[in-house]
């Protein structure tokens, strides 16, 4: 009888982790006057992820705001308005993340969506894998959920989002994800949508018709062209080749700079957790 430890993979959003640790937690600066509580937030989140049972994990986050997306659409997200005291972190967290032995891609080009909707693909190609969990409430992310073994989980409410999940969520299937959100807009990447076209207007629609291509012509009229190019907004890139196997991810335990990484956000207890996440192995 043969027996092996399930293998997930856990792709965490590093962007709205930092953002979200950034608003929630108190300010704690490093003896140079800098802020740091953002990243000690994440930090201390991931290990905990660990120590909880993760053995394989990694973080994208938006190195850059802008991405390739700011050229096909004038009124794309930037990065105008982020406080510097969150802004200054980002290069931060990745340096932090990556003495702790966690892997990161920090995007320029494409953003950290897209990493991660290339990596649950990879991930998802390999067969010892169980389940790949992309960890965010990102609506973006569920056109990458597939079935139960690809899934999306809030780790705030602590809400995993399947197929069915998506549907129930959405009222589209994962897929037609960025067919809805071309319809519908999204504020928050900064694309208003077609005029007319609510949300549950647009998954009848999608419902009846399918994907935005295969829409009749009388359908959108003349903002057809407009609701492709919100589509193309939509949609991540998972092409990008972040590791060649899995294993790739594991994680290992901290490296040897990690001590003095934990010194200098000011958190000696970050030092012990990463020791009780390899003890705890």
């Amino acid at each position: 009888m043969s027996w092996r430890r399930a293998l997930d993979v856990y792709l965490v959003d590093g962007t709205y982790e930092l953002f979200r640790y950034y608003y929630a937690m108190p300010s704690a600066r490093d003896r140079e006057g800098h802020e740091v509580g953002a990243v000690r937030g994440v930090l201390g989140s991931v290990l905990g992820m660990i120590k909880g049972g993760a053995t394989h994990i990694a973080v994208a986050t938006d190195q850059v705001i802008e991405s390739f997306r700011n050229g096909l659409w004038a009124g794309y997200k930037t990065g105008e308005g982020i406080e510097p005291d969150l802004w200054a972190q980002f290069p931060l967290l990745e340096e932090t993340l990556s003495a702790a032995g966690v892997v990161v891609w920090p995007m320029v080009e494409f953003e950290a969506d897209d990493a991660l909707a290339a990596a649950a693909e990879a991930a998802a190609r390999d067969e010892r894998v169980d389940r790949v969990i992309i960890c965010t409430p990102d609506k973006d992310l569920a056109q990458c959920v597939q079935g139960e073994r690809v899934v999306q989980v809030d780790r705030r409410s602590q809400q995993i989002r399947t197929a069915q999940g998506v549907r129930e969520k959405f009222g589209v299937e994962p897929a037609r994800i960025p067919d809805l959100l071309a319809l519908v807009g999204d504020s928050a990447d900064g694309y208003p949508g077609i005029r007319g076209i609510g949300r549950v207007g647009a998954a009848r629609l999608i419902a009846k018709y399918g994907a935005l291509e295969d829409f009749p012509p009388q359908a959108l009229g003349e903002q057809r062209a407009l609701a492709l190019l919100f589509k193309d907004l939509a949609t991540l890139r998972s092409d990008a080749a972040l590791f060649g196997r899995v294993d790739e991810l594991r994680w290992h335990g901290p490296a040897a700079r990690f001590a003095a990484t934990a010194e200098r956000l000011g958190d000696p207890k970050l030092l012990a957790r990463a020791t009780g996440a390899v003890a705890a192995r």
